[in-house]
Order: C-alpha cells, then structure tokens, then sequence
C-alpha cells in the first residue's frame, strides 16, 4: 500500500540515524579468562575475610549486658499480680540485683527489651492517627478510623493518642543505683532521658496541638487516655512539663515500630557529668528499681534490661562479621575449586571435552 496522509507509511515510524538510537555506540566486551577471574576472587576473599575479622573485633570491644527480670526476685510478684487487668492500675515496684565486673567505658546506654511481642502486624502497626500526632486539631476530637477499636473510650471522650500502637505503649520505668566500697553511700546513677529519640520524630512528626495560650491540660480537655494506661498524655512526666503530651520521649520511642519480635528500645543514657561516672560505668554491684506495670503473659513475652557501650559500628552485634566471614571463606573455596579446574583442564589451552 502507498504512502497516504492517512497512512504515512512503515518509514515514519524508524527511528532516528543516530548512533544511540541505531546501537551504533562504542561498547567494551572484556574476554573472562582464568588470568582474570581468578585473582578477582581471591582479592574478593581476601578482603571480605579482613573486613570480617576487623568488624569481629570491633564488636567484641563494645560491652554489654543483659538481665531478664520478667521474674527475677521479687518481680515474680508483680509478674502474678499483672496477670489480673483489676490490678492494672495497681503500683507494684520490685528490685532485682545487677553485678557489673569490668568497667562500661565511655558513653554507656540503657535499654528495655521484649521478647516475642510482635509489632510488626500489619493491623497492629495500621492502627495509629499520624495526623493527631503531628498535632492538627481536627484529629484531636476525631481520630482517624484506623484506630479502631481504641478511638473512643466507654463515654464516648476521643482517646488521645488513639490506636492499638499507642494503647500497647511499653510503661516500665526504672531507677539505677551503684552500691559503692563498703562505708561509702549509696549512689543513684544519673539518665539522660531525654535526646533519646530521632530528630525528625521529635521536631517534625510529634507535635503537640497549639490552641492560643492555653496549658497542655487544657488543649488535652476533653480527651480520653487509652485504655491501658495509668496517666493522661499531658502527664506523662510529671517531673519535666516539657516532656508531656505527644513529644513525650518514650511514647515517640515507642511508636516507632520494631520489626522483629525480640527487639529492645533506648531508655536512658549515662550522664557523665560527676564522679563515679565521668569515665562510664564503674564495676560494682548495682540495684534496679522498676516500677513494674506492662504486662507479659498475655503474649507469653519476656522482659529484659540492657545496659550496653557503643562503637563507630553501633551496638554489639555479630550478625555482620559474620556474614562477611562467612561470604569471604565461600569465595575462597570457589576460587579453589575453579583453579584446580583450570590448573587441570585449561591451563595449556585443552578443553575439557577432550
């Protein structure tokens, strides 16, 4: 058929005589030999092996320590009373004993840890308003519907901070103290508690409503708190006005979901600023004073107080080192089998089918 206006013909539709459009751009197809390959795989082992080794090491000067105080002493009768929601709003504190033998130098940070409390479901993590969070006073006093079923308590009051993630916020709080030489007293050992969360959720994610001059209680007025807690969101820490409703520390620690089910959160940091603690954490018997409120055994869960240095790396953490270790070694031995195979077979230019 001919070239119409209606049909243009096959040569309107070929692509410009351009060397990219016509693949006529210089390319470069390197020869894999042996003499190449195989010494990219061992310089591949070689330093994966060294990263390994290096990073190995690293970890193992970092200092950590775990205690599992679910039931440990006297908690084991908080841990009985917690199983009742009747008690929930009951105080229980309990002490556990903590032996430290060889010195935390440098910054020292204080973890809680839980174990098989699986934030990571995908209703559970769903179930949150980040736009009441961020402070927007419409969500205030009409929570997103992802909050179901925490939205609203028995009279009908909006819950602020509505959602299953902020309901299930962990409430432990714990109090530090370093048992000194025999005639020397007690010290209480000094947290940062606050400068713990991000700084993008700190100053751009949370954020408190802001209703003209009024106080936080008032702008909170007429909310509900969920239904697990034993504070309001605008008493959260009655020791610092500051650190109450939605740019309360812990409750953005909290809210940034984990995503395995054993995971542990920041809680404090050592403040160096006097004596025993200006070169981290003396060794010595020390005590833990917990204020035991969140509950365990409804998800057969396990509690746990972490006390651990740091590195450039971060924590103490093998799973790195290790992964480079074990890639490095497997390298290796492919670079021994596929030199056997060409010392064998290809080295003087013989084919393996011959």
């Amino acid at each position: 058929m001919g070239k119409t206006k209606d049909n243009p013909g096959p040569l309107s539709r070929r692509p410009d005589n351009s060397a990219f459009k016509q693949q006529r751009l210089p390319a470069w197809s390197p020869m894999l030999t042996a003499n190449s390959v195989l010494p990219f795989f061992y310089i591949m082992a070689v330093v994966c092996v060294l990263l390994g080794v290096w990073l190995l090491i690293t970890v193992q000067n970092t200092h950590q320590l775990k205690l599992d105080y679910t039931q440990a002493g006297s908690c084991n009768i908080c841990f009985e009373k917690r199983k009742v929601r009747a008690n929930a709003n009951q105080d229980c504190k309990c002490t556990v004993v903590l032996n430290i033998g060889n010195t935390f130098k440098g910054d020292v940070f204080f973890y809680y840890g839980l174990m098989n409390f699986h934030q990571n479901l995908r209703q559970y993590m769903d179930s949150r308003d980040d736009a009441q969070m961020m402070g927007r006073t419409a969500n205030l006093k009409n929570p997103s519907a992802y909050c179901k079923p925490y939205i609203t308590d028995d009279h009908g009051l909006p819950i602020a901070p509505c959602g299953a993630v902020a309901n299930s916020m962990f409430n432990d709080s714990f109090k530090l103290t370093y048992h000194s030489a025999e005639g020397s007293p007690d010290v209480h050992v000094p947290l940062f508690r606050k400068g713990i969360s991000w700084y993008t959720d700190k100053n751009v994610k949370f954020r408190n409503p802001k209703i003209n001059n009024e106080t936080l209680t008032q702008v909170f007025e007429g909310t509900a708190r969920p239904p697990y807690w034993q504070k309001p969101v605008y008493n959260l820490d009655p020791l610092d006005p500051n650190n109450n409703g939605f740019t309360n520390e812990d409750l953005i620690v909290w809210m940034r979901e984990a995503a395995f089910p054993n995971f542990k959160k920041l809680y404090g940091v050592l403040n160096r600023a006097s004596k025993p603690f200006t070169e981290g954490l003396p060794p010595g018997n020390y005590t833990i004073e917990i204020s035991y409120n969140f509950p365990v055994e409804y998800f057969q869960g396990r509690k746990e107080v972490i006390i651990s240095t740091i590195s450039w790396f971060g924590g103490q953490n093998n799973f790195l080192p290790i992964a480079y270790l074990v890639t490095g070694c497997l390298v290796l031995l492919l670079a021994i089998i596929l030199t056997v195979f060409w010392w064998k077979f290809g080295k003087n230019g013989q084919n393996m089918e011959e």
